[in-house]
C-alpha cells in the first residue's frame, strides 16, 4: 500500500509532522473524486497504529496485521449509488473505525446518510482507551453525507479531543460540510495530477496509451476515475450519452426514452459524462475548434454553460427524495429546447 506519485510530497509532510507530534487530531481530505484520497487516508491510519512507523508502515507488527485484516458486515453495505460503503471492508484492528453509509436495523434498509446514532457510538468509543497500541483512528467517508445533527454531535468531538485519537474525514464536497466542522479540521488538498504523470500511472496500471488517452480524456484528466473506466468498458457509455445529446440537439430523440434509459442504471455516471461533455464542447467552441459533441448549428456558449451547471444539480438531487427519472426527463427536455437548432417560419 504505496501512495501513488501525486500524493508523494503531501505523505512525507504529514509523516513529517507525525514523528514532531505535530499532526492535528482532525485532517480533512479534499479533492474531486478518483485521485486517492481514500486509500491515502486508510494508509494513514495504518501509518498512526503501527508500532514500528518509519517513512511507512512496517506491515509486520501486531497493529499492522491487524488493520490489514479486512470483512465487509452482513448484510453488505453500500453507497446509494450501488457501489459498497467500505470498498475494501472493515479493518480488525480495535483501535480503528471506519464510518460511512450503514445499515438500518429498523427498515431493513440502507441509511442514505450517516446518521446522528453513528457519531454518538464513535464518540462513546473515543472515550475508551486504546486496546492494542497508543492511538484510535477514525475514518470517515464520505464525511460529507453526514445529517445536520451527525454534524453538530461530531462538532462535540472535535472541539474536545482525547490525545492520540485521530480523525480523518474524507470527502469530494467538502463545501456541503458545515463551517463549524471544516474550520476545525486541517485541510489536506488533492488535486488532479498533471497529465503526463496521469498517464504514466495508468500505463504502469497495465492500460495501453490509446486507451489511456481516451480514458483520461472522458475523466477530465482524472486518473483514478479513468482506471475504472478503462477498465469496466465505460468509454462505450459516454458514446452513448454523446449520441443521446446528440440526437435531441437535432430534434431525433425522445426525451422521456432516453430519460428512462439513464434513470435505469447509472444515472450518476450518465450525468457525469455528459456534463463532461458539454464542458469539452464548450471549449472546443470558443476556439472554434469541433468538440466531441459534434453539435449541428451554431450552439450559444452560454447556454452550453448554464446546461452544465444544471447537470451537475441534477446529480446533487439523485442524492435525494426525488424520482430520478423525473430529474432527468426536466434536464433533457431543457437540453432539447434551449439547443435545438431553430426552425426558420413559414409565412
Amino acid at each position: 500500500m504505496t501512495p501513488v506519485p501525486w500524493q508523494v510530497e503531501t505523505w512525507e509532510r504529514l509523516v513529517m509532522r507525525a514523528r514532531q507530534a505535530a499532526l492535528p487530531h482532525a485532517l480533512l481530505l479534499a479533492g474531486p473524486p478518483g485521485v486517492g484520497k481514500r486509500a491515502f487516508a486508510e494508509r494513514l491510519g495504518s501509518f498512526l497504529l503501527c508500532e514500528n512507523p518509519a517513512e511507512a508502515p512496517c506491515g509486520r507488527c501486531r497493529s499492522c496485521r491487524l488493520y490489514a485484516v479486512r470483512a465487509q458486515r452482513d448484510p453488505e453495505e453500500t453507497r446509494p449509488d450501488g457501489s459498497l460503503a467500505q470498498p475494501d471492508g472493515y479493518p480488525g484492528h480495535p483501535d480503528a473505525r471506519f464510518v460511512g453509509f450503514a445499515f438500518n436495523d429498523k427498515t431493513k434498509k440502507m441509511y442514505g446518510e450517516i446518521v446522528v446514532d453513528q457519531i454518538r457510538e464513535l464518540s462513546a468509543w473515543l472515550a475508551l482507551t486504546p486496546q492494542v497500541g497508543r492511538a484510535q483512528v477514525v475514518l470517515i467517508e464520505p464525511a460529507d453525507a453526514m445529517n445536520n445533527a451527525a454534524a453538530n454531535a461530531l462538532l462535540k468531538t472535535l472541539e474536545e479531543p482525547n490525545p492520540a485519537r485521530f480523525l480523518l474525514l474524507v470527502s469530494a464536497h467538502p463545501a456541503r460540510l458545515p463551517p463549524t466542522i471544516r474550520s476545525r479540521c486541517q485541510r489536506i488538498g488533492f488535486s488532479l495530477p498533471p497529465a503526463d504523470v496521469a498517464t504514466k500511472w495508468l500505463l504502469e496500471q497495465g492500460i495501453d496509451r490509446t486507451a489511456a488517452a481516451a480514458a483520461l480524456e472522458a475523466s477530465g484528466g482524472n486518473p483514478g476515475l479513468a482506471l475504472t473506466w478503462a477498465r469496466d468498458g465505460s468509454a462505450a457509455l459516454r458514446e452513448e450519452v454523446a449520441t443521446h445529446l446528440r440526437s435531441l440537439q437535432q430534434g431525433k430523440g425522445n426525451a422521456a426514452e432516453i430519460a428512462s434509459t439513464w434513470a435505469r442504471s447509472d444515472a450518476d455516471r450518465r450525468l457525469w459524462f455528459a456534463a463532461m461533455l458539454v464542458q469539452a464542447e464548450t471549449a472546443a467552441r470558443a476556439q472554434r475548434a469541433r468538440g466531441p459533441l459534434a453539435l449541428t448549428g451554431e450552439a450559444d456558449l452560454t447556454k452550453l454553460a448554464t446546461w452544465f451547471d444544471r447537470a451537475n444539480r441534477a446529480r446533487d438531487l439523485l442524492r435525494g427524495p426525488l424520482r430520478a427519472e423525473l430529474v432527468l426527463l426536466e434536464l433533457l427536455v431543457e437540453w432539447k429546447a434551449a439547443l435545438a437548432p431553430r426552425r426558420s417560419r413559414v409565412a
